[in-house]
C-alpha cells in the first residue's frame, strides 16, 4: 500500500500544525481533519489559525465518513483518546496504519487494544515548540516524530509510513531502540511538565538550582527505577542528557502541562505520574514525588 492521503483526530496545537503541513503538501482534499458536528461547527465560526494565518482545513463529521483511513494520526490529548477512537472505529480499515503523538507509553497500547497492535507505529513527538490559545496555533519549531516498531513484524507497515514522509519531507528520525526512547521522553515529561504543572512558572524556573530543579530530577530518578523494573535501561545519563536539554530551552518557554494548568483544563497528570504510580506499586518501587504530583495536580 501507498499513503496518498492522511486523516487527523485533533486540533490542539499539533494537530493544527500537522493539518496545515500535509494541506499544504498534499493539497486540501487529501486531509481530512475528523471531528463532530459541532466541533467542526465551532472551528469554522471561530476560526483556527496557524501562525498568524486562516487554516482552510478539509473538515469532516467522522460520524458521516465511510472510505476507510490510510494514515490516522491522532493529536488528541491522551483523557479524549478512548472517545476519538469510538468516533472514528468505522473508518479503521483492513490496511489502516494508525500513529499517536500524544505523550506518554499508553496510547499505542490503547489503539491496539481496540484495533489490533499490527497497525499501530509506535511514535514520539519531539523538539517541537508549539502552543494554542483558543483556536491560535503558533510553531517556532516543528520539531519531529520519531517513528519505531517494538517487534520485526510491523516493519513493514514502518517503511509505507516512512515512505510518505520522505515523499512530502515531514521531518521524521527512527531511533535505534523505540521502547528506550519513549521511556526516555517519558522521562522528561514526568519531570519537567509535572514540576512547572505544580510549581508554576517557566523553563527558567527549574534551569536554576532550588527546590523546583530538585523535585524534577527526583521524579525522573523514581522513573528510571520503575523503567529499570519494567527492562528498560534508563540510566542517570539519560536524565543527565535531558536536563542539559531543559537547560537549553527559551527560559521565557513552557511545557504543555503547564500550559494546560494556568489554563485551567485537564492536565496529563495521570498519563505521567499515574502511570510511574502504578508501575511502582507493581514493582514494589516508592515514587513518593510521583504521589505528590498526583495529589497536588490533580
Amino acid at each position: 500500500m501507498k499513503i496518498q492521503h492522511i486523516d487527523i483526530v485533533g486540533l490542539g496545537a499539533l494537530g493544527v500544525m500537522y493539518a496545515d503541513f500535509f494541506t499544504r503538501k498534499l493539497g486540501k482534499e487529501c486531509v481530512r481533519v475528523l471531528a463532530d458536528k459541532e466541533r467542526i461547527e465551532r472551528y469554522r465560526k471561530e476560526t483556527v489559525t496557524f501562525n498568524g494565518k486562516v487554516c482552510d482545513f478539509n473538515y469532516r463529521d467522522a460520524a458521516e465518513e465511510t472510505e476507510s483511513a490510510q494514515l490516522l494520526l491522532f493529536t488528541v490529548k491522551y483523557g479524549a483518546l478512548e472517545q476519538a477512537m469510538e468516533e472514528v472505529a468505522h473508518l479503521v480499515g483492513p490496511d489502516t496504519i494508525l500513529l499517536s503523538a500524544l505523550n506518554g507509553i499508553r496510547s499505542e497500547e490503547d489503539l491496539g487494544r481496540k484495533f489490533g497492535k499490527e497497525k499501530v507505529i509506535h511514535c514520539i513527538a519531539q523538539k517541537m515548540a508549539a502552543m494554542k490559545e483558543g483556536n491560535a496555533a503558533v510553531c517556532t519549531n516543528p520539531g519531529e516524530l520519531a517513528l519505531g516498531v517494538l517487534d520485526e513484524g510491523k516493519k513493514k507497515n514502518l517503511d509505507v509510513v516512512k515512505l510518505f514522509f520522505d515523499e512530502t519531507g515531514f521531518p521524521y528520525s527512527c531511533p535505534e531502540n523505540m521502547r528506550h526512547a519513549m521511556w526516555a521522553k517519558l522521562l522528561c515529561n514526568v519531570g519537567v511538565n509535572q514540576t512547572l504543572a505544580l510549581y508554576g512558572g517557566t523553563y527558567r524556573d527549574v534551569q536554576k538550582e532550588g527546590e523546583a530543579r530538585e523535585m524534577m530530577k527526583a521524579a525522573m530518578r523514581e522513573t528510571i527505577l520503575v523503567a529499570n523494573a519494567e527492562g528498560v535501561d534508563l540510566t542517570e545519563k539519560d536524565l543527565h542528557e535531558w536536563v542539559g536539554i531543559i537547560d537549553g530551552l527559551n527560559p521565557d518557554g513552557e511545557p504543555s502541562m503547564r500550559q494546560d494548568s494556568k489554563a485551567g483544563r485537564k492536565t496529563e497528570v495521570v498519563l505521567f505520574a499515574g502511570t510511574i504510580c502504578e508501575l511502582g506499586k507493581k514493582h514494589c518501587i516508592a515514587t513518593p514525588v510521583n504521589d505528590i504530583f498526583m495529589e497536588k495536580i490533580r
